[in-house]
């Protein structure tokens, strides 16, 4: 068995696929972007969640904005809060989330597998962690629509992965046991999570690696 795949127990009716990071190129490159853009390493960034964790019942709010319960207005005014003493000024942070979307491009390897797992008669969905504002942006890089019937966002549903209640919205909506499905996230702990209800998963890596992977599987 491939490492990052679990064992089949039935035959795969669904493939449920994230989107940033494995569809799309790996997300690093949007946050160099923001820090080329604004002067925010990750390290800053990193910084600034933990202390506003620290205020806040030790939750970052990047997962609260990715569930929808707080708007990326808010989210923002938060990270400036908290860089400013990191920074030694308030950063405007213009331009957040285009910046973040125009450093990512299309996985083309991966989108061409789910193109072809849908031609090969399979159910299709997609399971992303993402936010309400910027739904216009991600959905203008990918045919979206033409692969997947089905997408689960976690800034509409309220949870996110790894939490159990996504995965089970999921299952519900495409009305398949997990057993059915094979889920494809680039990580593990997602991975993990939805192998804990059934799931078969592939941990993406790199394109050859998964697309190997996902079609001994299908296979």
């Amino acid at each position: 068995m491939a490492e990052g795949s679990a064992a089949v127990g039935g035959p795969i009716e669904a493939v449920v696929s994230d989107f940033g990071g494995v569809l799309t190129t790996p997300l690093m490159g949007s946050f160099m972007a923001l820090q080329d853009a604004h002067g925010v390493s990750v390290e800053n960034f990193g910084e600034a969640m933990r202390a506003a964790a620290a205020e806040e019942g030790g939750e970052i709010p990047l997962f609260k904005l990715e569930r929808g319960e707080i708007t990326e207005p808010e989210f923002l005014e938060i990270l400036r809060d908290k860089l400013e003493p990191v920074l030694g000024h308030r950063p405007e942070l213009h331009r957040f989330r285009e910046v973040f979307f125009e450093a990512l491009d299309p996985n083309e390897p991966m989108i061409d597998l789910m193109r072809e797992c849908r031609r090969s008669g399979r159910r299709m969905a997609m399971l992303t962690n993402n936010v309400q504002e910027w739904e216009p942006l991600w959905r203008t890089m990918l045919p979206v629509d033409e692969i997947f019937e089905l997408v689960i966002d976690s800034g509409w549903v309220g949870y996110r992965k790894p939490e159990r209640q996504i995965y089970e919205i999921t299952l519900e909506r495409l009305g398949l046991p997990a057993s059915a499905c094979l889920f494809v996230d680039d990580l593990e702990i997602n991975c993990e999570a939805a192998r804990e209800l059934g799931f078969t998963a592939v941990h993406y890596r790199e394109p050859e690696q998964a697309i190997a992977e996902v079609r001994a599987i299908l296979a």
